[in-house]
């Protein structure tokens, strides 16, 4: 039993691979290829046969080597005579330096040596040297070598490129030949992926467009019978973190049928023809595996919108990509049972050849969720944590305008991770609000250091921004205002925007006023301005010029909407007179308003003083504190409405459970007494 417990566990020694093999081999070839002929380190020069026959008489040789072969011979100088012939140290020129002389006839050098031998002026050592064959075989033994070095490494690379895999071969997943090859990933059943539509939340219209597509695969005779084709594809359009690719999986989820999943960027590659090869190759698996589904992410990648002008660039392989996508969606062949689905966050940028009736049939906008789709996705969200039973739902939908299913995640992770950094074993409503002021504003900066002269500006500067907002008609309503800086913000304000779906002019310029509100505050409450309304300034300037440019809004461009020209890039749709009266327009909408903060501010600037120095000994204030400094605000919209409907709620559910926590208390405390009498008339029995 033991033996084969042995056997069984694994070895702790290296296993053997050929790359080791490879290696050392490789490092051996070089080694040699290197080294060869340079054991002798020492200095060779060439000379005259005249000057060789001057150095032998003086007595300077120690040794000559004749080559037949090479017509050549060798005379190595005696060490005492070395600087005699080189002019260098033994250090210099090595141990055992030669002359090299080219000679004509072997004889004639015999009988020379001969005579300096009889006169005594050489006695060293004569010898012949046929090395040409021993060359020529080195050589080629080295060639031989060095050419082996080479293709052990290119099997070693194929071995590589091939995954290592033995039965995959050259042509095995990863190989050099398979660069043409498909990508995508492939889900035999739908749900392997582990997402329904019931994991999806809100987005109800793109939920009921996508049902339609999985009834079609599950039952199509319902449709059939009755005349209908099934939809060859659906564009999923919307911004980041919508759900576009959720809904995909869903979809893949509900259909049970095969899901091949894939990004745009994975046709892309450095060698000319891939992409093309890529989607031939994969509506091949497609069909094979028909009826199935293909989804393609960020198809933009791949789809952009093709060159209007030729002569700017030759072959373009994106294009060429583009083509075949094309083709194979709907060309000469046919894609029954192949429904293709995308999803992209710009769609401006697809050609228009790819958006036709007939490649993508449907295209399924995927916006921002409204308030109450918000609240579906943070029941979804809120699932997994651990929260405060008071929590309110509604409150949090409200307070997260804007956000998208990924940022209301965020918030959730947020609010649990600053629970738990707080060691709160709950998650509660101020986490809550924590984590949306980190993903809004950024990370709070608590070491960030500020004169008090400093502290004092930004919070003139954020008061203006509150006193505007409350006195102007349109603007959203403040929830609170901040002076702690945080991300690259030295100060902020939040406030509760109502979600509508046309926006006016005067909401639009009672905005711009607002924005202005710090920039005017500073001018009018400090004498000077600074650089910290850079911001407010951009977001004003765009919005000016969105209403003198595209909405029609300016008293000199009435009515016209210069549009953004996306077939020829490099022109503008409007004239060099019509830019200068645009820029005037702009000029006089941003100045008229800030005329109008300026007076705003000034009206109630003894409300507006009061406001900062709150804000410089609170740092933070809320809207109570500004109502209670300028009165209740003139004009109350839905929000306000709503938000005062929502502190009501929690001021009387907070008066219910102390109310609630004391009747507890004062029945603990009877009960203690009376125990306590019982005690007492048990000790008097």
């Amino acid at each position: 039993m033991s033996n084969k417990q042995n056997n069984n566990t694994p070895s702790d020694k290296p296993r053997f691979n050929m790359g080791w093999l490879y290696g050392l081999a490789l490092i051996a070839i070089v080694f040699f290829y290197f080294t060869q002929g340079q054991e002798d380190s020492s200095v060779k020069t060439e000379t005259t046969y005249s000057d060789f026959k001057t150095m032998v008489m003086k007595g300077y040789a120690n040794e000559i080597v004749i080559n037949k072969n090479t017509s050549t011979l060798l005379m190595y100088i005696k060490p005492e005579h070395i600087y005699d012939v080189f002019h260098q140290h033994v250090q210099q020129t090595g141990k055992n330096p030669a002359v090299s002389v080219a000679i004509g006839s072997v004889d004639q050098v015999e009988q020379f040596i001969n005579t300096a031998r009889e006169e005594k002026k050489f006695t060293g050592k004569f010898s012949y040297d046929n090395s040409k064959e021993s060359e020529f075989f080195s050589s080629l033994i080295m060639n031989i070598l060095f050419f082996g070095a080479i293709i052990m490494v290119w099997m070693f690379i194929m071995r590589r490129m091939s995954g290592g895999s033995s039965s995959g071969g050259m042509m095995g997943p990863g190989s050099i030949f398979s660069v043409g090859k498909s990508k995508a990933q492939m889900y035999e059943k739908g749900g392997e992926l582990g997402i329904t539509f019931k994991d999806v939340a809100g987005q109800a219209g793109a939920k009921q467009e996508m049902q339609e597509i999985v009834d079609f695969l599950k039952n199509p005779q319902k449709y059939t019978d009755l005349g209908g084709k099934i939809p060859k594809g659906a564009l999923l359009v919307g911004p980041p973190g919508t759900g576009k690719t959720l809904l995909a999986k869903a979809v893949a989820g509900e259909a049970g049928v095969p899901f091949f999943s894939m990004s745009g960027s994975d046709f892309v590659e450095m060698f000319v023809g891939v992409g093309a090869s890529r989607v031939r190759d994969l509506f091949q698996q497609a069909k094979s595996k028909a009826p199935c589904i293909i989804f393609i992410d960020e198809i933009d990648a791949v789809g952009r919108a093709r060159s209007k002008n030729p002569a700017m660039g030759g072959n373009d392989e994106r294009e060429n990509t583009l083509n075949a996508l094309l083709t194979e969606m709907d060309g000469f062949g046919t894609n029954s049972g192949i429904i293709t689905l995308a999803a992209t966050n710009r769609a401006d940028m697809l050609d228009s050849a790819l958006m036709r009736a007939g490649r993508f049939d449907r295209q399924i906008h995927v916006d921002l969720p409204d308030l109450n789709e918000r609240r579906e996705i943070f029941v979804v969200h809120l699932k997994p944590l651990k929260l405060d039973e008071n929590l309110d739902i509604d409150f949090l939908a409200r307070q997260t305008p804007g956000f998208s299913g990924a940022d209301i995640a965020n918030v959730c992770n947020e609010a649990a991770l600053i629970a738990a950094r707080h060691n709160s074993e709950k998650v509660g409503k101020q986490d809550f609000l924590d984590a949306v002021d980190r993903i809004i504003g950024g990370l709070e900066k608590k070491t960030k250091v500020m004169t008090e002269a400093e502290k004092k500006s930004i919070a003139i500067h954020e008061a203006g921004h509150a006193t505007i907002s409350w006195f102007t008609e349109f603007a959203n309503p403040l929830v609170k205002v901040s002076i702690v800086p945080r991300g690259r913000a030295l100060g902020a304000a939040w406030y509760l925007p109502e979600e509508r779906v046309l926006q006016t002019k005067e909401a639009m310029l009672d905005e711009m006023c607002s924005l202005l509100g710090g920039r005017a505050a500073e001018e009018l409450f400090i004498g000077h301005i600074s650089t910290g309304a850079m911001n407010d300034l951009e977001r004003t300037t765009q919005q000016a010029y969105a209403m003198v440019a595209y909405a029609g809004m300016s008293d000199k461009l009435p009515n016209v909407n210069y549009y953004r020209n996306t077939e020829y890039s490099f022109q503008k749709p409007y004239s060099e007179t019509t830019a200068k009266i645009m820029d005037e327009e702009v000029l006089q909408l941003i100045n008229s308003q800030y005329e109008r903060a300026k007076q705003i501010l000034t009206e109630h600037k003894e409300g507006h003083a009061q406001l900062a120095q709150l804000l410089v000994e609170r740092e933070v204030i809320f809207a109570d504190d500004v109502e209670r400094i300028f009165g209740k605000r003139p004009w109350t919209s839905r929000a306000e409405e709503l938000l005062e409907a929502q502190m009501r709620a929690d001021a009387e559910r907070m008066a219910e459970e102390r109310a609630k926590q004391l009747a507890l208390e004062a029945k603990e405390q009877n009960a203690d007494e009376k125990g306590e009498e019982e005690s007492k008339e048990q000790d008097y029995n």
